[in-house]
């Protein structure tokens, strides 16, 4: 994708100008938006990818694409991806923001407008 149309989306929308975004643009948010999330999380516990692959029954290169935002797991992955980085995933999906939050089990319920965001 072409960067520099996407800061013009993104100025445009900021300053309140419509913009006609396809469903494949809004669902590459939500991929990008997933991937920060995990790779937030992976650093903020000091893992590899590796390590992150071997927690989840995965492989590293499906732990880089995930994070790279170029698949989207399923949802059995993600709960496996979840306990294997010790957190509850929390995911609302909304028309302008999308938020992934992976929350450590001994920390309080994710806030609902925290976390990365995509749109």
């Amino acid at each position: 994708m072409n960067h520099e149309l996407w800061k013009t989306r993104r100025t445009r929308r900021l300053l309140g100008e419509s913009v006609e975004e396809t469903p494949g643009y809004t669902e590459a948010g939500h991929a990008f938006g997933l991937g920060q999330a995990v790779y937030d999380r992976r650093t903020e516990l000091g893992l590899s990818q590796a390590e992150l692959a071997r927690r989840a029954g995965m492989t590293q290169p499906q732990i880089s694409n995930i994070e790279g935002g170029d698949s989207v797991p399923t949802l059995p992955l993600l709960t496996r991806l979840a306990g294997a980085l010790d957190s509850a995933l929390t995911i609302r999906l909304d028309d302008e923001v999308s938020t992934f939050v992976f929350a450590s089990h001994g920390s309080p319920p994710a806030d609902a407008g925290t976390g990365t965001s995509a749109a």
